[in-house]
């Protein structure tokens, strides 16, 4: 068993991590957004929260201007089987489809199965505690992030 390095040594020695957290629709709940916000902040990740009532096409502009590694989606309003797929449509549209798609809200396990094979990433429901979010993003980063530095040069 490996020993945990100190989250202030793990910030230190790994490329900060892009997430853009959206909230589409009409949904006005926004408070776990705002805690899964937090807690990627809180992990040494750099956050964009675009606010309610954003749109696909705000949320895909957004991520490719910010250059985000991940987007984040919260819905809460059931319209994941709408939502989750017009986004992945759009970053396709802009090849942007090295960005991961992830998200959470209240979503049936059958849908939840649905919207992974049409390439959308794990996808969290109520009372997920958000460390496994961190660690699933962190992991994702690992096996497929890129090289910023060598982008911007």
């Amino acid at each position: 068993m490996s020993e945990a390095k100190p989250l202030s040594a793990q910030r230190e020695d790994e490329q900060k991590i892009r997430v853009l957290v959206g909230k589409p629709g009409l949904d006005g709940h926004d408070r776990g957004a705002k805690v899964i916000a937090s807690a990627l902040r809180d992990a040494g990740m750099e956050v964009i929260y675009t606010g309610l009532h954003q749109t696909p096409e705000m949320i895909v502009a957004a991520a490719i201007q910010e250059d985000v590694d991940v987007v984040a989606l919260s819905i809460l309003s059931g319209a994941h089987m709408t939502l989750f797929p017009r986004v992945l449509e759009l970053l396709r549209e802009e090849d942007a489809d090295h960005i991961l798609l992830t998200g959470g809200g209240i979503i049936p396990e059958e849908d939840v199965e649905a919207l992974k094979r049409k390439g959308i990433g794990q996808l969290f429901g109520p009372g997920t505690p958000t460390s496994a979010a961190v660690e699933y993003i962190r992991s994702w980063f690992a096996e497929n992030g890129r090289d910023r530095e060598a982008v911007e040069s």
